[in-house]
């Protein structure tokens, strides 16, 4: 970075389940919330805010303004929408990260929502065409010309679904097929899981998250970390992907579940940071990858494999030097071949063309108050949780300390960030 450039922690919602504790609340209503929290935190003025969701609304374009503007915020602050899949909150903030410093940009809010519960349906193209010419014509003769062309077969709802449209393969239809490229077995699949639970439900005994959580709607805590499952019990569930072949190893147990909630992170130069609570945990942006792979040959969800190395090499820095891993938990088998694959001395060479011996990723490390198989994953918000989550995590580590925040996407691609404390 060619000035230095702060994260701060930043509050969310609880992540509840679709239909659960804030099934009341859209994209909008989920986020604002957040930003009034947010808000009431800053001594002084927000000069910008970044904020996304993933699954598209007919009823707005720019969904951070509409999202400011309902909060009631400043309306003189400009606002702008990011999406970049799973990675949207995390691309918001680097988007902000090249901002700041430049004119009166000191202090910004990254961030994003997503309601899984409020996912419209659409009509068919051809159907959208027709009631357009129906509605443009100018008489009852004109009316009674279209009307006789309507598309019959074109005449039902598109429900939104979570595939990639280049492939048509869900993200979990993916993994499956990429665990299997990288061998990666049940039984280790579901360990991941119960691990992320574990710590996330001894995170919340702790008390880890009180201050990372705002409640609403009489919802204060995440409601997915469940602190009696067991090994035995994941591996009685069937698989959710691949049911025929007899070889399938993802389940609703070790998948992230779909999630409602909204998150957000600061953003901040050194003068926007004196405008914050010295309370606030926070830490130096060192450096930030984004990368893209092919996922008709290298796997979906491998992009963070590819932009881990390049940035620790760019960095003068070895896997060892990490303190603290935070990677998004899509599937437990995407964290286990990401990881397989950084440790590959082959894979890092070869793919990620980093011609450097980088070690072995220290497990202990990864995620210590869980991720997001156990705490939820709300598309748009993820990247403000995991970002700010590091940061408080990172807080308690000693002065120097770095951390890895990494976060794959759908179509391919993912964000890294390296920061330190």
């Amino acid at each position: 970075m060619t000035k230095p450039i702060w994260l701060a922690a930043g509050v969310r919602t609880p992540f509840t389940k679709v239909d659960g504790g804030l099934a009341k609340r859209d994209a909008i209503a989920l986020g604002v919330p957040v930003l009034q929290a947010m808000a009431e935190q800053v001594s002084g003025r927000i000069d910008a805010a970044a904020w996304g969701s993933v699954i598209p609304n007919l009823g707005y374009s720019n969904l951070a303004r509409e999202t400011w503007l309902e909060a009631k915020l400043d309306p003189t602050v400009p606002t702008f929408t990011v999406v970049m899949q799973c990675s949207t909150s995390m691309m918001a903030a680097f988007d902000l990260a090249g901002i700041l410093g430049r004119g009166a940009f000191e202090l910004a809010l990254a961030g994003g929502a997503e309601s899984m519960t409020h996912i419209q349906a659409g009509l068919t193209q051809p159907l959208s065409d027709w009631l357009r010419h129906l509605s443009q014509a100018k008489d009852w003769k004109q009316r009674a010309e279209v009307a006789r062309d309507i598309p019959t077969h074109d005449i039902h709802l598109q429900l939104q679904s979570i595939k990639n449209r280049s492939t048509g393969k869900s993200m979990g239809e993916h993994s499956e097929e990429t665990a299997k490229q990288w061998e990666i077995g049940r039984v280790d699949q579901d360990v991941q899981a119960l691990e992320s639970h574990q710590r996330a439900v001894a995170g919340q005994d702790r008390g880890f998250f009180k201050d990372l959580i705002v409640p609403v709607d009489g919802v204060d805590v995440d409601t997915f970390p469940r602190r009696n499952t067991s090994l035995e019990a994941l591996g009685r569930l069937s698989p959710a992907f691949d049911r025929t072949s007899g070889h399938g190893t993802i389940t609703a147990g070790n998948s992230s579940p779909l999630t409602d909630g909204a998150a957000a992170v600061w953003v901040a130069t050194d003068v926007g940071l004196t405008r914050l609570p010295s309370s606030i945990p926070r830490a130096r942006l060192v450096d930030f990858d984004f990368g893209a792979v092919d996922i008709q040959n290298e796997g979906l969800l491998m992009a963070p494999a590819y932009s881990i190395p390049r940035l620790l090499a760019r960095n003068g820095l070895k896997y060892e030097d990490i303190a603290l891993w935070e990677i998004h938990e899509a599937f437990s088998s995407q964290v286990l071949y990401q990881l397989k694959a950084l440790d590959s001395a082959e894979f890092v060479k070869d793919k990620a063309k980093v011609d450097a011996s980088l070690g072995t990723v220290p497990r202990e490390r990864i995620n210590p108050n869980g991720g997001s198989v156990a705490l939820g994953h709300p598309f748009g918000a993820t990247g403000a949780r995991i970002l700010s989550q590091a940061i408080k995590e990172l807080s308690a580590l000693p002065k120097g300390s770095r951390a890895i925040v990494s976060v794959c996407a759908d179509g391919g691609v993912g964000t890294v960030a390296l920061l330190e404390n």
